[in-house]
């Protein structure tokens, strides 16, 4: 008799704690995360980056566990400030950042929420530091969408041979392109041209600026740079009458401006971007000890419009745009 009622004690209890166990699982299982997007300007790279995230995010954690809130603050640093401290408020729990000024924002706006920069070229300039050992160390990291500058260059040198100067044509108001321009300058310099730096402050200029340098240079560079890939349809009409070819950062810019190219892809960095935010959510990974992420392939491509136009052959290996 005894026997029988620690049997049916021991049986309860193993009810009840199956029971602890399987509501707890589905709590888990039914858990939601909010996040917000923040992204500087409408353009291809970046909302290929931002689509990317997305897609990425919903895979790892399934459509109904994740709410997406997304602002765009179309060219205006101070509205990324307006869109993440809006964020804050509502507590979300991851914040992405969608290029430089995003990120910036982000940063400053709170130490608390983890946030993940995606489609900046440089973060120890974006952030302001010093000895930069790839770890940011706070509630910031994310991914890089620098291409690799010295393949750059061999690629303007590639196809243009007997080129002796060079514009780097970019925006003033964007810290990255300036990091970019001073960084492929050297390997310009190393290969025998002569650069000059052609910066415009917003998109008011970037037309007069863009057929000065096209006058002063035989090629022109872009690197990534969100004002220029917003204005490619100015800088187009500008430079190609003109016959001044355009080697670019991104195959953005390239599409719209340029003849060539070495460039990420901004979707598959941007699905890096979803796949870190993921460990973060989930709390597989911290985020103060990861390391900002670059993306795993650069490829040349080329504009087979803007080529044509101005007589250009590629080689075999450059792969169309469209």
């Amino acid at each position: 008799m005894k026997t029988r009622r620690i049997l049916s004690i021991a049986l309860a209890l193993i009810l009840v704690l199956t029971s602890v166990v399987a509501f707890a699982s589905c709590d888990k299982a039914a858990e939601k995360y909010t996040v917000g997007i923040v992204q500087l300007v409408q353009h291809d790279a970046l909302d290929a980056a931002t689509q990317g995230f997305r897609d990425a995010l919903i895979a790892e954690l399934g459509e109904d566990n994740v709410e997406f809130l997304e602002q765009n603050a179309n060219g205006e640093p101070t509205v990324c400030t307006t869109i993440v401290n809006d964020y804050v408020t509502k507590n979300v729990d991851l914040i992405m950042a969608n290029a430089t000024a995003a990120l910036q924002a982000a940063a400053n706006g709170t130490t608390t929420i983890p946030v993940l920069g995606t489609s900046v070229t440089d973060y120890a300039t974006a952030l302001d530091i010093e000895n930069f050992t790839g770890v940011i160390g706070t509630n910031v990291s994310g991914t890089s969408d620098l291409a690799p500058l010295d393949g750059q260059a061999a690629m303007l040198t590639e196809l243009f041979p007997d080129a002796e100067k060079v514009a780097i044509l970019y925006c003033s108001a964007e810290p990255n392109s300036k990091y970019q321009a001073d960084t492929i300058r050297v390997y310009f310099e190393e290969a025998g041209l002569t650069c000059e730096d052609f910066a415009f402050a917003d998109s008011n200029d970037v037309a007069a600026v863009s057929a000065a340098a096209a006058a002063a240079a035989d090629v022109i560079y872009i690197p990534t740079d969100n004002t220029a890939a917003s204005c490619t349809e100015a800088i187009n009409g500008a430079v190609l009458p003109t016959g001044t070819p355009i080697i670019a950062g991104e195959e953005g810019i390239c599409s719209g401006c340029g003849v060539a190219a070495l460039s990420i892809s901004y979707y598959d960095l941007g699905v890096k971007t979803g796949k870190m935010a993921a460990q973060v959510l989930k709390g597989e990974i911290d985020i103060s000890e990861t390391p900002v992420a670059t993306a795993d392939t650069a490829t040349k491509k080329y504009n087979p419009v803007n080529c044509e136009a101005l007589n250009i052959t590629v080689p075999e290996d450059y792969v169309a745009i469209g």
